[in-house]
């Protein structure tokens, strides 16, 4: 781990410089270990793919004191009893909503329904959420249907639409926006007030996604 100041009251913990599966477990653990901590003095702690940005109250710490708390809090080995919640999410993958599908099987040489079948035999990590609230980035896709985000980004990607850039794959919690390549849609609402994370996925979930038909996402609230 190296410590990095951020501001007077804020830092940033590396675990590393590059996006993997080793580093985002080491990530997982340290953000967890770091939950459980439930230490008043720290604000906000809000984990990515390679670091871990904190916030803390400087009236209680100064930068050498809370790197010492956190030195001796830290794990980032695999703790046994982490709940690891699979978080499911059904998808209607038709192609008036999966707006790339078809340019996909194109360039990948693979059928649409190929592509379905190994989008949804996965289980995906949740690296990081960001870009909006309630958007979390999955990984890692398999290379078959892995694709570079679109040369020219939409103005408006529908709210619900499930996508893939690179080996990454994503859902749009709202209307916005973006460049990647949307494959279905879900009418799962990935951005909730309600909760206390505003969303049903953090870092440290997994993520399995359902094929549906077009008539179960009707029933759920989806909208084409």
């Amino acid at each position: 781990m190296d410590f990095k100041l951020a501001s007077v009251d804020s830092l940033i913990i590396y675990f590393g410089n590059e996006i993997s599966a080793d580093i985002s477990s080491k990530v997982k653990n340290a953000y967890l270990s770091l939950q459980k901590l439930n230490c008043e003095g720290i604000i906000e702690i809000i984990p990515s793919y390679s670091s871990i940005f904190i916030t803390y109250d400087i009236f209680k710490y100064d930068y050498e004191k809370v790197v010492e708390l956190l030195k001796n809090s830290i794990t980032t080995k695999s703790n046994e009893s982490n709940d690891e919640k699979v978080v499911n999410i059904d998808v209607y993958y038709g192609v008036e909503v999966g707006l790339d599908l078809e340019d996909m099987s194109t360039k990948t040489d693979l059928s649409i329904q190929e592509i379905i079948d190994i989008h949804s035999n996965k289980l995906y990590d949740v690296y990081a959420i960001g870009f909006l609230p309630g958007f979390a980035y999955l990984a890692s896709v398999d290379q078959r249907i892995a694709m570079p985000r679109l040369s020219s980004p939409r103005k408006q990607i529908p709210k619900g639409s499930v996508s893939i850039a690179d080996t990454q794959t994503a859902v749009y919690p709202q209307a916005s926006p973006g460049g990647w390549n949307i494959i279905g849609r879900t009418a799962l609402e990935l951005f909730d007030k309600n909760l206390d994370s505003l969303s049903p996925l953090s870092v440290g979930n997994k993520v399995k996604f359902n094929s549906i038909s077009k008539e179960e996402f009707l029933s759920q609230g989806g909208i084409l």
